[in-house]
Formats: structure tokens, sequence, C-alpha cells
């Protein structure tokens, strides 16, 4: 079972809130014997290594106390399904489907994903490091107590989400989307690269750096309806 982190990342400026990550011990596991993924399906304790989930059907589906490491997940249907507890390592797959899904204390490490869809989705204690993530829909999705870090997002979807002690810390993140969002204690400012195409002006419970404020003053100055020329005689 995980045991939940008792505090957050102790940041002494006290202007955000850290958010608490998982800390995942499972315990000893047995290997899945290969068989299919089945609807509202109850998976306990299994080690899944290099399993081939393409295509397959696990719609609301439980997850407790897994190891998924290496499996492919192209166009796998996970829609409403539960991993709780649990471990994904090296996942791969483009057009996953995990709609309206509960992660509750979950590590992803080093995924290679595209398309994944999570929108409407719950992420609590979520710690998804390394690896490459495009397209990534969380559409109206409730993120608490996320850390991304050390991974690639490009084009991420925050639209409508709800994002409360979130926290980037070394990653990319290419064109994202944060129309109608909202943020709380979301702290950006160890992003290594940060590119917002939609949604600017929802960074209010957001902090950033001094460079990135530079950064993102034309699209800032956009937001705001205002007009920047070098000279000052010009209309």
């Amino acid at each position: 079972m995980v045991r939940k982190a008792a505090g957050g990342t102790g940041r002494a400026s006290g202007a955000v809130k850290g958010a608490r990550r998982p800390e995942v011990r499972l315990p000893p596991l047995e290997p899945d014997e290969g068989s299919a993924l089945e609807p509202d399906g109850d998976y306990d304790g299994l080690e899944f290594r290099e399993t081939d989930f393409a295509g397959q059907d696990g719609g609301g589906a439980r997850f407790m106390d897994c190891a998924l490491t290496g499996c492919a997940l192209d166009e796998t249907r996970l829609h409403h399904a539960r991993f709780l507890d649990s471990v994904l390592t090296g996942v791969r797959g483009v057009g996953t489907d995990l709609a309206e899904s509960t992660l509750r204390d979950v590590e992803l490490v080093d995924a290679r994903l595209g398309g994944v869809q999570l929108h409407g989705s719950v992420l609590e204690r979520v710690l998804i490091r390394g690896g490459k993530i495009d397209y990534l829909n969380l559409r109206k999705a409730r993120l608490k107590d996320v850390v991304f870090e050390g991974c690639v997002l490009v084009e991420p979807d925050f639209a409508g989400a709800r994002l409360e002690r979130v926290e980037f810390v070394d990653c990319v993140v290419k064109g994202a989307d944060l129309t109608a969002a909202t943020l709380i204690d979301v702290d950006l400012r160890r992003a290594a690269e940060l590119d917002i195409a939609r949604g600017v002006d929802r960074l209010a419970g957001a902090v950033i750096s001094p460079v990135q404020l530079f950064e993102l003053a034309p699209v800032l100055a956009a937001a705001l309806g205002v007009r920047v020329h070098g000279d000052a005689g010009e209309v």
C-alpha cells in the first residue's frame, strides 16, 4: 500500500503550497498470466511486464497495488478506470482512453504517450516523471498534489481544469492551453521551458519566475489588449 507524504516540499518562500508527492511501496507482486483486460475487471497486487494491451477494453477496471512496466497502451480503452497505489513505468501508446478515470497515489515514469485522453479525470497525489506526452487531454480534469518532473509535455490541454498544488519541475511545457482553467498554488518557476498558447489570463493562482514573466510578456500584453511599440513617436 501507499503511504502518503505527510507534508509539502517545504518551500522557504511560503508563496505557494508545495504538492504532496505519492510514496509508493508496493507489496510482493504476482506476475500477470497474460490474460486480456476485462471491462470492470479487478486487478490487485499484480505485475504486468511488457504486456500488449493495444485495442483492449478495460473500461471501469480497478488496478490496486499494481506495477505496469513496458506495457503497450495503443487505443486501449480504460474509461472510468481506477489506478490506486500503483506504478506505471515505460508505458507507451497512442490514443489511450483514460477519460473520467481516477489516478490516486500513482507514479507514471518514463512514459511515451500520444493523444492520451484524461478529460474529466481526477488525479490526486500523482508524480509524472520523465518521458514525453504529446497532446495530453486534461480538459475539465481535477488535479490535486500533482508533480510533472523532467518530462516533456507537447500541447497539453488544461482547458476548464482545476489545478491545486501542482508543480512543474525541470520539464518542458509547449503550447499549453489554460482556457477557463482554475489554478491554486500552481508552481511554474522550475519549468525548464514554459510556453502558453491560450489562457494566459488564467495564471492567477500560479507563481512564475522573473525570467518567465519577461518571456511571457508578449502574450500577457496581447491578453490585456496592450500594444507595445519601440518608438514613443509611433502611433
